[in-house]
């Protein structure tokens, strides 16, 4: 049983926009950062934004200034909003979690979701 499903991705032009959304279950939001990641074909999984729990915000260099991830713990909801997006955006994006604090190491989140596929192409 997954605790966080993402949802949101599609096909969207180069400099477009998609809102991602990553739904949680069977634990306290509140107590948890929450990442977003991407995984291109033949790359690494990278951390994308994070999310802790005392409201700061963390994003890669690529995406700085284009991404905003927000969370709604009443909802138990977090957002990614993709704005500009680009060719190189283009990946499989999860949501996954880890206690309190964010991290830019990726195996130390856990409980990922399967995914969601964003494609940027004209």
């Amino acid at each position: 049983q997954l605790d966080v499903v993402e949802s949101g991705g599609g096909l969207v032009q180069p400099g477009g926009s998609l809102k991602l959304s990553c739904a949680a279950s069977g634990f306290s939001l509140e107590d948890y950062a929450i990442g977003w990641f991407r995984q291109a074909p033949g790359k690494e999984r990278e951390r994308v934004a994070c999310s802790d729990t005392e409201g700061d915000t963390y994003y890669a260099h690529s995406v700085k200034g284009r991404f905003t991830i927000s969370r709604d713990n009443a909802k138990k909801m977090v957002y990614l909003q993709m704005n500009s997006l680009k060719p190189e955006d283009t990946a499989v994006y999860y949501c996954a979690r880890r206690e309190w604090t964010c991290a830019s190491v990726v195996g130390l989140f856990h409980s990922w979701g399967q995914g969601t596929q964003v494609t940027v192409s004209s």
